[in-house]
């Protein structure tokens, strides 16, 4: 099958890899274009435009940074798409935005399957990452090959909007254990505990996490670099209050996550790492949390 794939950022570069070392065919773009001059030698072909390579391909998977965005690309990509074709979205969503788009690709004779994925950039570029297909059964069948090569693991979750839903969950509970991360190791190191030591102990108890794994061992580090913005984060914290709202679920510890990254926005910048919501307490008490012996980046 041949693919398309439109938005080659941290996530999308990876992922457009990971097709091409499973032998599929991939046309790719993106605005700025030497994001694809890894995957030119790969075998990837590079469009100039996102029309030019909907109108190239069997099905079309685009990983773009904002449902504004996607509207834009939408809109380029539908007239040209084969009837029939699958419109593969990759991007964050929520559910409303998903139900509007689907029925808009429809009117074209496109189907969509949404494809939210979890786990960090570090695990795409292994092809190690969660895929979370929403849609009709067939479709996540036709594509399951192509999820598999992206990653190890696939669920379901059911009609088009569950995959945004589950999404958003995911990322809620990583942004709030980011938080208790950084308070955690904040109490180690006012406590006299030996920062590098502790961060192993906290790995070996029940009090351990995929985020205490990761992006802790990146605040230890000082570099804070998941390649994931504090922007981001608000956008899906955004999300998740909307859906506490539509649901009648309370969620205190989103909310109280949401203003740490307000917070952090505002000292250090929209586009600044994720994890600096933990440098807003180094900053606030004066004490580093530094370490020897991890990584600036994960892998």
């Amino acid at each position: 099958m041949h693919y398309g794939y439109i938005g080659l950022g941290n996530l999308g570069c990876n992922c457009a890899a990971r097709l091409l070392k499973a032998g599929f065919e991939v046309t790719v773009f993106d605005l700025d274009s030497t994001l694809a001059e890894e995957l030119i030698p790969k075998g990837a072909v590079l469009a100039g435009s996102a029309a030019e390579v909907a109108a190239a391909v069997d099905h079309v998977v685009t990983c773009l940074p904002s449902p504004a965005v996607t509207e834009v690309v939408l809109d380029e990509i539908l007239p040209v798409m084969a009837e029939g074709a699958t419109w593969i979205e990759m991007s964050t969503l929520g559910r409303d935005e998903v139900i509007a788009f689907s029925e808009k690709v429809a009117e074209h004779g496109v189907r969509m399957m949404e494809l939210p994925v979890t786990g960090g950039v570090h695990l795409a570029a292994s092809g190690k990452i969660t895929m979370l297909p929403g849609g009709d059964a067939d479709l996540v069948e036709l594509h399951r090959p192509a999820m598999e090569a992206m990653g190890d693991r696939v669920f379901h979750m059911g009609p088009l909007g569950s995959s945004a839903i589950i999404k958003v969950i995911t990322n809620m509970l990583a942004f709030i254990h980011l938080k208790a991360c950084g308070e955690a190791l904040m109490l180690a190191k006012r406590g006299g505990l030996d920062l590098a030591q502790a961060w192993h102990a906290i790995q070996a108890s029940s009090g351990n996490s995929f985020v205490h794994e990761t992006e802790g061992a990146l605040i230890l580090n000082g570099s804070y670099d998941i390649a994931f913005s504090i922007d981001l984060a608000l956008k899906d914290l955004g999300f998740a209050r909307q859906f506490g709202r539509e649901f009648g679920v309370p969620l205190d510890l989103a909310a109280a996550t949401e203003q740490t990254y307000v917070a952090a926005r505002e000292a250090y910048g929209g586009d600044a790492q994720s994890p600096m919501i933990a440098k807003l307490l180094e900053d606030l008490l004066g004490t580093d949390l530094r370490a020897e012996g991890f990584p600036e980046r994960l892998e």
